[in-house]
């Protein structure tokens, strides 16, 4: 059973919106460290925990413009799932973060000088 897979959308729900996008944040971290040659198998587990957290957060929005935004997102982190790309991956991460003013302070912290 993956990770996350038994997650509730109620549970889901009870954090808040800069929340559940710094958890959807740190498993992209977690993600952007297996872009090696023998780590295709855990990257593809992190991508899918990282979708699930994605599409359950964009359920549980109410703001239609975030829930857009969110979706648009998604597209493009399926893309990274199906074709592994660490640059893809650090500018999707970037791009998360920049969704809500709570996360965007991390951008430093999580990105670093590795910034898309």
């Amino acid at each position: 059973m993956t990770q996350h897979s038994s997650l509730t959308l109620e549970q889901w729900s009870r954090y808040s919106r800069g929340q559940q996008i710094l958890m959807i944040a740190a498993e992209m971290n977690r993600a952007g460290k297996l872009f090696g040659p023998g780590d295709r198998s855990r990257l593809a587990n992190a991508y899918e925990r990282v979708l699930r957290l994605a599409d359950l957060t964009a359920v549980a929005q109410r703001s239609r413009s975030l829930r857009r935004e969110l979706l648009r997102w998604r597209e493009l982190a399926g893309a990274v799932y199906l074709e592994p790309d660490e640059g893809r991956d650090r500018a999707l991460l970037r791009a998360l973060l920049l969704l809500t003013s709570a996360s965007a302070k991390q951008v430093p912290f999580l990105l670093g000088g590795r910034q898309a």
